[in-house]
């Protein structure tokens, strides 16, 4: 094999595809990027048997062919070369090595064969539908933030990706829970979407994805299986195993029934729940709102350090209303919203609250609230 490639370009796809590869490795082909040149192209591929990413970039191929290199290796020797620098990558007889050249740099890496590779993309996918990458960005954006880290409830560790009809239109909706808070958000499901199975895609893979969908003009081609997502953007493929797992009837946990509603100024409530924070101790982390007509007052109170008060004017007309939260999980909700408002729909003290920008809105927050 011998290829010529522009550092940036190099530098970008590897971007992408060692992030895939664990630091630790039992199985040293894991630990490998694999590079194929061929018709003028370098294909890099990445996988840690749960996950695949690979990218195909433009490059002089000289010698076809294939290796696997230490893929994080490459990736801060590529880093650290000059801006605008071409890269030579190179195999001979020797194919247990592969000669890296640019300028007056030169590298040998330690090579495993091509052969051993494993390939987890085989299978086919019937559901296939495409979406506004900037679109898919918002669904994960808003709702990465509330999946569970409980390892033994494994089929929360991921966003519960399905459609469903909602006033009579179809949706596609992503939903995550870690049994505390719950995300839901909604978009108009694509066309090609209806029938699919309701899917859970994991976190490792979210945040992939996540970081994969830099161009919100882009589009983002979507295909499913029962056990299989594949994600096309741009010239990036990422194929992921899915949970084996049944996510919870969320709908049930949605409160219908809340009838105080409160709306706060988002920034301004945020920046005082941020404030009374800082006397909380860090494992609870309560705040407790205590709701009159027209006014919020929060506290915190904590037997070590102190407590901590702040009255701000709200629109709220119902009974008076105290109620417990975590404060870092009503920081975390504040900051999804995108209006200058948020909705509060209320209950008692032992209910859950739903929280949303305006009555409506393609995304909804549920709460559970803590005793204080």
């Amino acid at each position: 094999m011998k290829v010529t490639v522009e550092r940036a370009a190099l530098l970008k796809s590897l971007g992408h595809v060692h992030r895939v590869v664990e630091r630790r490795n039992t199985i040293p082909i894991l630990s490998n990027v694999l590079l194929r040149a061929e018709s003028g192209m370098l294909h890099l591929k990445a996988t840690d048997l749960d996950l695949e990413v690979t990218e195909a970039l433009a490059a002089d191929v000289e010698m076809a062919g294939a290796t696997t290199v230490p893929a994080h290796v490459l990736y801060d020797i590529v880093r650290k070369l000059p801006d605008g620098s071409q890269v030579s990558l190179e195999t001979g007889g020797d194919t247990s090595q592969m000669l890296i050249r640019s300028g007056r740099s030169r590298f040998t890496l330690q090579a495993l064969p091509e052969s051993d590779f494993p390939d987890i993309a085989a299978g086919e996918m019937p559901h296939r539908f495409t979406l506004p990458a900037g679109e898919l960005k918002r669904l994960i954006d808003k709702t990465q933030f509330a999946i569970s880290t409980e390892e033994t409830r494994y089929y929360l560790n991921g966003i519960y990706l399905h459609t469903i009809e909602s006033n009579g239109m179809p949706v596609l909706r992503a939903v995550a829970t870690d049994g505390h808070r719950l995300a839901r958000v909604e978009t108009t499901a694509p066309e090609g979407s209806a029938g699919m199975p309701g899917v859970i895609v994991p976190r490792k893979a979210v945040a992939e994805v996540q970081k994969l969908l830099e161009d919100a003009e882009a589009q983002a081609s979507v295909e499913l299986s029962p056990s299989k997502i594949r994600l096309s953007i741009g010239s990036v493929v990422l194929t992921s195993k899915l949970i084996d797992g049944t996510f919870p009837d969320y709908q049930r946990v949605i409160p219908a029934g809340n009838d105080k509603q409160l709306v706060v100024e988002r920034a301004s409530f945020a920046a005082a729940v941020d404030r009374v924070s800082t006397i909380s101790s860090e494992r609870g982390r309560a705040v407790k709102l205590a709701l009159a007509d027209g006014r919020l007052t929060l506290s915190v109170t904590n037997p070590d350090s102190g407590s901590a008060t702040e009255e701000i004017e709200v629109d709220y007309e119902a009974d008076a209303l105290d109620i417990g939260f975590n404060a870092r999980y009503l920081l975390d909700i504040t900051a999804q919203l995108d209006g200058d408002t948020a909705l509060f729909k209320l209950a008692d003290p032992g209910s859950p609250t739903l929280i949303q920008d305006r009555e409506g809105a393609s995304a909804l927050y549920v709460l559970m609230p803590m005793r204080v």
